[in-house]
């Protein structure tokens, strides 16, 4: 049995027992301030928003019972170490991207987006009624954590480069920052991948610590200011067409809690993910038209990029289909995004298209 298998039957096993041993849950009494890490540095466009929101919130509902206190990436824990600060009980909550932790386990990566993966509403049809949530809470069980949606960018952007790049092979040894399994798939290209946190891309892409960056899209990288160091803007991406973010709480904490208290962290986490989109998406527009005032050159990769991410990302997938978890979680989010995104497309997509032609 491989260590993950271990913890999956040990974690479980636990529960049972836990289960069989108790009558009743025991609750924590009182007021309580629990602290939330993020993988965002403070103020970042967006995603720092949604942690803070889902953090007020929590902190509303609960009329202060519960005092949601938020820890910026480097305030508590660096931002790449708040899946372990969890696990481990140094803080008790944490916001962020779970693709920021596919060492743990490479499923993570479709709690935010899969290369060629699923768009923002394809993720929340396959999470809220495609078994999606259930997944997301069975990887938790094996780390001890307990996970909701609460936060997604929309599409993201396919980066900023300072060159163009006409074919696949402008991506040999081309430093670039990309996380998860985008960043893999780049890496079957001849990049030299780099996984950094938010905070910290300006500085390297201003340094020429790398030669490109994909953030998030028009609004947030207006805001971190990327348009200052480079004019080459490539607006759709083959990474993250709709990325996901997390509000993960420690197991034994959420166990703790009253019955309202969890319905109320799972309620907070799932407006958090809806007001999130919106404000991405009702931003994005506006910016990407001042990006282009301002002399940003916004480009299309062309279809021979396209091809070869297609080619690396089924690659990077593929390789990890001998993890039985991960392949249960891969075919339950393909059947699940072919089958809505069928009627999608079919509805709103022809609507769109016959909108744009007779209003021109």
């Amino acid at each position: 049995m491989d260590r993950r298998s271990f913890l999956r039957t040990s974690a479980m096993g636990g529960a049972a027992a836990a289960a069989t041993g108790l009558a009743a849950p025991v609750y924590a009494q009182g007021n309580r301030t629990l602290t939330l890490v993020t993988t965002w540095g403070r103020g970042l466009a967006g995603v720092h928003d949604a942690a803070q929101r889902a953090a007020d919130s929590i902190t509303a509902m609960t009329d202060g019972q519960l005092t949601v206190e938020l820890k910026a990436a480097g305030e508590l824990v660096g931002a790449f170490e708040v899946f372990d600060a969890v696990t481990s009980g140094q803080a008790d909550m944490y916001h962020g991207a779970d693709y920021y932790f596919i060492n743990q386990h490479p499923g993570y990566a479709y709690f935010t987006a899969v290369p060629f993966g699923m768009t923002a509403q394809e993720l929340a049809n396959w999470y809220y009624y495609g078994g999606g949530m259930e997944l997301h809470d069975e990887l938790g069980q094996i780390f001890g954590i307990k996970s909701y949606l609460a936060g997604n960018t929309g599409a993201q952007s396919g980066g900023w480069f300072t060159k163009e790049i006409a074919g696949p092979e402008d991506f040999q040894g081309l430093k670039f920052r990309m996380p998860g399994l985008g960043g893999q798939a780049l890496g079957k290209l001849g990049a030299s991948v780099q996984n950094l946190p938010g905070a910290e891309v300006y500085q390297a892409l201003a340094s020429g610590a790398i030669d490109g960056t994909e953030w998030i899209g028009p609004w947030a990288d207006e805001k971190a200011g990327f348009q200052e160091i480079t004019k080459f803007y490539y607006t759709a991406g083959f990474h993250e067409p709709g990325a996901g973010l997390s509000l993960a709480m420690n197991r034994d904490v959420f166990d703790s809690l009253t019955p309202a208290q969890q319905k109320i962290y799972e309620i907070a986490s799932a407006e958090a993910h809806q007001n999130n989109l919106a404000q991405f998406l009702s931003n994005n527009g506006a910016a990407l038209q001042r990006l282009q005032a301002g002399g940003v050159k916004v480009l299309e990769f062309p279809d021979s990029v396209w091809d070869a991410f297609g080619t690396a990302s089924k690659e990077t997938l593929d390789q990890y289909m001998g993890d039985e978890i991960f392949a249960r979680i891969r075919a339950s989010a393909e059947e699940s995004m072919k089958t809505t995104s069928n009627w999608i497309t079919r509805s709103e997509g022809s609507y769109r298209a016959q909108r744009d032609r007779v209003l021109g």
